[in-house]
């Protein structure tokens, strides 16, 4: 509690109006790879509190979409679409599909994590499970050419799944913003370049 108060991303999140530290891990992200364009349409899988969304939606502007999606109630934000339900379950993925209207999407961005159970190998399968859940809804559902976005964490099923990513994606890179914690073993995965679905 005492790091998470003197943090400094916190401090700034707070008085910049970001619901997370974690905007700022999309923000300087973005910065490098530019991935967030006018217009575009974004679903933030784990939305809530919204950070990753409050960015998203201010860079894609008013004739952009955002769909955001999450278990948990996410307050509104002002261009920002959310479907609560658990990303898991078919009912709540028809919801988004059904929100996307036919479009694919430019860019999918997950920063889901499982709830923690403290032991180690049963949190890795699980955050592992949502990567690869968030990786199978960007092949049917991002356009060609277009990105994901994926938070994992080091450890076993790693490599596997860059190999996985990197059937889809022309490039795959790996991104540690400085807004994530340097003991923290979370990683993101940039899928770039969407290849055509053969």
């Amino acid at each position: 509690m005492h790091e998470h108060v003197n943090d400094p991303y916190v401090q700034r999140a707070q008085k910049e109006g970001y619901r997370s530290r974690a905007a700022y891990k999309l923000l300087e992200i973005d910065e490098r790879d530019h991935l967030l364009k006018r217009g575009m349409v974004v679903v933030d899988l784990g939305a809530t509190p919204g950070g990753w969304s409050q960015v998203a939606a201010v860079k894609v502007g008013p004739f952009g979409k955002v769909i955001a999606l999450d278990l948990l109630p996410l307050p509104p934000i002002h261009g920002v679409e959310f479907i609560q339900g658990d990303f898991r379950e078919d009912s709540v993925l028809a919801q988004l599909e059904e929100r996307l209207g036919g479009k694919q999407a430019g860019l999918v961005i997950s920063d889901m994590s499982p709830n923690i159970s403290g032991i180690d190998l049963t949190d890795q399968a699980r955050a592992m499970h949502l990567a690869e859940m968030a990786l199978d809804f960007s092949v049917r559902h991002v356009q060609p050419g277009g990105a994901l976005l994926v938070k994992v964490f080091q450890g076993v099923g790693f490599e596997d799944y860059i190999k996985l990513m990197r059937g889809h994606f022309a490039r795959v890179v790996t991104r540690k913003p400085d807004a994530s914690r340097g003991r923290s073993s979370e990683l993101y995965l940039l899928g770039l370049g969407k290849l055509e679905r053969r």
